[in-house]
């Protein structure tokens, strides 16, 4: 890696950026100096850098302790983390389109509400080397203690514990994390929150609310059990102008399980409910099995042709226990209507 020039900050948000993004792109290129956290939270007081803008990283090198701040900004703005390297002008030269993040930069980007992880060449990783003894080359600034890094690490909701035995014995000058590594592990999430499931117990109407967070907003499917039988229920809350015009250009709406389609209703079958695009079907208590124990259920509205399309999915690994919960107080509900 070449050396690295002190943080440089620059803000994509011309026309056509915020056409696709909608939020500006935020490059931070270099080495993270003990200053740069102060010039990023300028650029946010400005206005230049909004809430929820995409935070592009590629440093392999800087002050802890100011990689540590730059992660509290991106968290406190709700922003979202990637590796990458700048446009370049067509008179600039060349150079690297590889990003690398290390150290100061790796504790920078888990910062990030969202963190996509990396892509192509890019690379991420930590040195094996104890949080308590600076690189040479780090600013004269107090080095964060080994308490001060994990009590930050709490704070984003990141666990190195699987990374450990590998950082405390590696002999290698950078220990460096893949994709699917961050992904099984939480450090990345590529745009969405865990997905929670909660269970609400009683003997004759037992209910489930599945429900995820991702940038673009937040998804719910509900299921609600009683001795009529079963109701299944999804909401995207997209804000009610949104909703208003999601469903009047929808012809249909629809379930999907394990990315088959089902219960497909023509035209009438998606609502606007307050803030959200509603989609609401009464559903076999006999089916209910193959439901709670898919890989994946989503819920769809389509319009005329197949470029229109727009719901959510989940995934459904991240909580079986509680599926299986449900699954067994709903069954114990009967008698349900033969169908």
């Amino acid at each position: 890696m070449p050396p690295a020039k002190p943080l440089a900050i620059q803000v994509n948000d011309d026309r056509m950026t915020l056409a696709i993004t909608q939020v500006p792109q935020v490059y931070l290129y270099g080495a993270i100096d003990a200053d740069a956290p102060e010039r990023f939270e300028a650029l946010v007081r400005s206005g230049k850098i909004p809430r929820g803008s995409d935070i592009y990283l590629n440093s392999p090198s800087g002050d802890l302790r100011a990689g540590l701040a730059l992660g509290r900004l991106f968290r406190a703005g709700s922003m979202v983390t990637h590796l990458g390297t700048p446009r370049r002008s067509l008179h600039a030269g060349y150079a690297s389109k590889t990003a690398f993040c290390v150290d100061a930069c790796t504790y920078a980007y888990f910062g990030g509400l969202y963190r996509w992880a990396p892509t192509g060449f890019d690379r991420i990783g930590l040195s094996p080397r104890s949080a308590m003894d600076p690189k040479p080359g780090d600013t004269g600034q107090a080095h964060p203690s080994s308490d001060d890094v994990a009590a930050y690490l709490k704070e984003m909701d990141i666990d190195l514990a699987e990374f450990t035995p590998t950082l405390t014995s590696s002999h290698d000058t950078v220990v460096w994390l893949t994709a699917d590594q961050m992904m099984s592990t939480g450090l990345a999430n590529n745009g969405s929150l865990p997905l929670t499931a909660t269970y609400t117990p009683s003997p004759t109407a037992p209910s489930l609310v599945i429900n995820q967070v991702d940038r673009h907003g937040e998804h719910r499917i509900t299921l609600q059990c009683n001795v009529a039988g079963v109701t299944l229920s999804a909401y995207d809350f997209v804000g009610a102008t949104r909703a208003r015009e999601i469903v009047s250009r929808g012809t249909r709406s629809y379930f999907e399980i394990n990315q088959q389609e089902t219960l497909t209703q023509q035209h009438d079958g998606a609502s606007v409910a307050d803030d959200s695009v509603m989609i609401s079907r009464p559903y076999q208590p006999t089916q209910l099995e193959r439901l709670l124990f898919a890989h994946s259920v989503g819920a769809w509205v389509g319009g005329r042709s197949n470029a229109f399309r727009y719901g959510f999915a989940f995934r459904l690994y991240p909580v079986r226990k509680t599926l299986e919960q449900y699954y067994q107080a709903c069954w114990r509900v009967k008698p349900w209507p033969v169908p």
